[in-house]
């Protein structure tokens, strides 16, 4: 991971700036089974994953190839542009263009809790090692990290967080719930 010129944190880097990436899922490093195409890449026999521009222009054959098939979310597009054909994707792709725009965590949230995806939400881009145990309580469940990334500095973020205050996709007790608990 790099480190933000603002706050000197530990952050992801965006994937287009040529940098090695390693994806992690279920806490452990995983081979990443999809392509990430350009607009005009040609289509590879496996998954792939596209922007939303190109999902739009050429939905109805990428749907009929019958292959895993994922979407990459710029911040600015909502996942609700993607109708009824979330069920037919494997893997969105949320980025952060910058670890100060949080909108990937409403996207996450909203895939999960309200259009109901059961499929892999990816962060890609930049975020800091500290927003990581928030990104998996709204839902995201795979990450692409630098290389240099360590699976014992995400199994640290993830356990960095004891008590939660707000409600969240991954159904954990808030310190509210809890201390109300304890007074029964």
């Amino acid at each position: 991971m790099g480190v933000s010129h603002m706050t000197g944190e530990k952050q992801a880097p965006n994937a287009s700036e040529g940098i090695s990436l390693r994806l992690i899922r279920d806490g452990a490093f995983v081979e990443d089974q999809y392509v990430t195409l350009g607009d005009d890449d040609p289509q590879p026999a496996n998954g792939t994953i596209v922007s939303l521009a190109r999902f739009e222009k050429e939905r109805d054959a990428l749907v009929a190839r019958n292959a895993p098939l994922g979407v990459r979310l710029k911040s600015d597009e909502s996942p609700e542009r993607l109708g009824e054909d979330l069920e037919r994707l494997s893997v969105i792709v949320l980025e952060f263009p910058k670890f100060r725009d949080g909108r990937a965590f409403s996207w996450a949230r909203m895939l999960r809790t309200r259009l109901g995806f059961k499929g892999e939400i990816r962060a890609t881009g930049h975020f800091l090692y500290d927003q990581l145990a928030h990104m998996r309580r709204v839902g995201f469940d795979a990450f692409e990290v630098r290389e240099n990334f360590t699976l014992d500095e995400f199994a640290r973020a993830m356990g960095e967080m004891t008590y939660v205050y707000q409600p969240s996709a991954d159904g954990r007790r808030t310190i509210r719930e809890l201390r109300a608990l304890a007074r029964t």
